[in-house]
C-alpha cells in the first residue's frame, strides 16, 4: 500500500480506524510520570508542558477534557487521595522507580443497597462542556476522542470503590446492589458522552472505551458471563456513537482476543492495547485473525527491550511490529498502555524519532 498523500493527524486516524490508506501509521503516546518527566527535561520542557511534548513526538490524538465544575461530594482524609467527584481512595506506593496511587480503603466494600444508593456521584450537568469547543478549536488537525480506558468500564472502577475480590463474587453471584452501582455510574457517563457528542456533532473522531477482561494466561470472565452482564451495558454506548456516526475502540488488557468476534457484532472498530507478552495476543495472530475486521492500537510492549535493551533490540522490536501490522492498514501506533518508569529514556526517544520514517507507507 502506498499512497503520496499527506494526511493531516485527524485524517490519519480516522483513516486508519477504518482501515483505509494512510501515508504513515498514526502515533501515540501513553506514559507514567517518572519517564513522562525525564522526556520533558531531555527536551528542556517545563513540567506540565505536555501539549509541547505531544508535538515534540509528532503525536496524532488528542484526549478531549471534561472538566467537573459541580461542588466536592467526597471528603478528603489525611494520608490519602480521594476523588472529590466519585470518592475513590488512594494511597501512594513507593516503588524503586518512583511511586503510583494505589487504591485503598474500598468504602462501598460492603456492597448495601443502602450504601450504593446514598453514594453521591457528579450530576451529569455539573461538567464544562462549553471547554470541549475550545479544545476543538485549539487542536483543529488532530484527532479528537472522547472517553479513555475508563469509559464504560465495570469491572476495574467498581473495584476501585468495592475491591476487586467483592467484584467478581459480585459478578458471579449477580448482585443486585452491585449492579446497581455499576447502572448508576454508567448513566452518569453516557450522559456525559451524549451532551458532549452533542456538543461537538462532527468533531469526535472516535470514542475510547475500556474493560479489561484478560489476565496474561486467558480470560479472567467466561464468555457467557461477559455476554448477559457486560455487553449489553457496553452496547448502549456503542449504539449511541452510531448515531453520531463516530467509531470505537475497545481497551482491553491481558488475553482478551477471545472477546473480539463479540466486539465486530457490537460495532466497534479498533481494540488496545494488545499486550504481545499475553496468550493470543501476539501481534502475528492478531492482524492474521482480525486484521481485516478490526483496526489495531498498540502492541508495542512496554515490559520489552524499551526497558533494559539495547537501542539495536529496541529498534529491531519496533520494525518487526512495524512489518506485521502496517500490512494491509489498520494499525495504530501505541506502548501497550503506559510506559513504565523504569523504560529507558534512550530507547524511547529512539522509538518516537524513528516512527515517522520507519512507520511510513
Amino acid at each position: 500500500m502506498n499512497t503520496h498523500e499527506v494526511y493531516s493527524s485527524r485524517e490519519r486516524v480516522v483513516r486508519a480506524l477504518y482501515r483505509e490508506p494512510v501515508d504513515r501509521v498514526p502515533i501515540n503516546y501513553l506514559a507514567n510520570a517518572g519517564i513522562d518527566r525525564r522526556l520533558k527535561d531531555h527536551f528542556k520542557l517545563a513540567p506540565h508542558s505536555d501539549e509541547a511534548l505531544l508535538r515534540t513526538l509528532q503525536v496524532d490524538f488528542r484526549e478531549l477534557s471534561l472538566p467537573y465544575i459541580g461542588k466536592p461530594l467526597h471528603q478528603s482524609k489525611e494520608e490519602r487521595r480521594v476523588d472529590p467527584e466519585w470518592g475513590i481512595v488512594c494511597r501512594w506506593v513507593e516503588h524503586e522507580h518512583g511511586g503510583y496511587w494505589d487504591y485503598c480503603d474500598f468504602p462501598l466494600q460492603d456492597l448495601t443497597h443502602e450504601q450504593v444508593e446514598s453514594w453521591p456521584m457528579p450530576p451529569p450537568d455539573d461538567y464544562d462542556y462549553k471547554l470541549l469547543r475550545e479544545q476543538a478549536r485549539t487542536w483543529k488537525d488532530l484527532a479528537l476522542y472522547f472517553g479513555n480506558p475508563g469509559l464504560g468500564d465495570i469491572l476495574n472502577t467498581t473495584g476501585m470503590w468495592c475491591s476487586m475480590e467483592n467484584v467478581y463474587v459480585a459478578l458471579a453471584e449477580e448482585n443486585e446492589a452491585w449492579l446497581r452501582l455499576v447502572d448508576r455510574r454508567l448513566a452518569v457517563q453516557l450522559a456525559q458522552m451524549e451532551r458532549s457528542l452533542e456538543v461537538l456533532k462532527g468533531r469526535i473522531d472516535f470514542i475510547w472505551m475500556g474493560e479489561d477482561l484478560g489476565a496474561q494466561i486467558g480470560p479472567l470472565i467466561s464468555k457467557e458471563m461477559f455476554r448477559r452482564i457486560i455487553r449489553p451495558r457496553h452496547q448502549k454506548f456503542i449504539d449511541l456513537a452510531t448515531i453520531y456516526n463516530v467509531p470505537v475502540m475497545m481497551h482491553s488488557c491481558g488475553s482478551s482476543s477471545w472477546a473480539f468476534d463479540d466486539f465486530i457484532e457490537m460495532g466497534i472498530v479498533a481494540v488496545d492495547t494488545l499486550q504481545p507478552e499475553a496468550a493470543l495476543m501476539d501481534p502475528g495472530y492478531l492482524k492474521a485473525k482480525y486484521g481485516n475486521h478490526l483496526a489495531l492500537h498498540g502492541g508495542f510492549s512496554t515490559a520489552g527491550s524499551v526497558v533494559s535493551g539495547s537501542l539495536e533490540a529496541v529498534l529491531k522490536e519496533l520494525e518487526m511490529l512495524l512489518d506485521i501490522m502496517m500490512e494491509g492498514g489498520g494499525y495504530l501506533f501505541s506502548p501497550t498502555h503506559l510506559l513504565q518508569d523504569n523504560s529507558s529514556l534512550e530507547n524511547v526517544l529512539a522509538v518516537y524519532q524513528a516512527l515517522p520514517k520507519v512507520g511510513r507507507y
